[in-house]
């Protein structure tokens, strides 16, 4: 079993700057791909970015593109998601995710799993 734990989230400014965080436990999570979703009230899901083991291939929404970057440390069992220049559109609950295999990493159903999220309000 995979535990997840996010952190980091808050309010912010537009054009501000939030790092999050997503500590693993029970076991490494080095061996897993790994990605951030972020989700709003009555709405779906939707990826943000991804990075894979091995190879550390990054992945981006397009609307994220350019000012997200996602970053993993091994050693430490966490991955991080630094978000610049923020955008009201940005505001979400963010929740990282772990899974092991292939498959479209943009896709919510090959992580297997799951952090409890954490709140990103964006004011302008």
């Amino acid at each position: 079993q995979v535990q997840l734990v996010e952190s980091g989230g808050g309010l912010v400014h537009a054009g501000g700057s939030l790092r999050l965080s997503c500590a693993a436990s029970g076991r490494s999570v080095g061996s897993y791909n790994m990605g951030w979703f972020r989700q709003n009230p009555g709405k779906e899901r939707e990826f943000v970015s991804a990075i894979t083991w091995p190879g550390g291939n990054t992945y981006y929404a397009d609307s994220v593109k350019g000012r997200f970057t996602i970053s993993r440390d091994s050693a430490k069992n966490t991955l991080y998601l630094q978000m610049n220049t923020l955008k009201p559109g940005d505001t979400a609950v963010y929740s990282c995710a772990a899974g092991l295999g292939g498959g479209d990493l943009r896709r919510s159903t090959v992580y297997r799993y799951w952090g409890q999220g954490t709140q990103v309000t964006v004011s302008s």
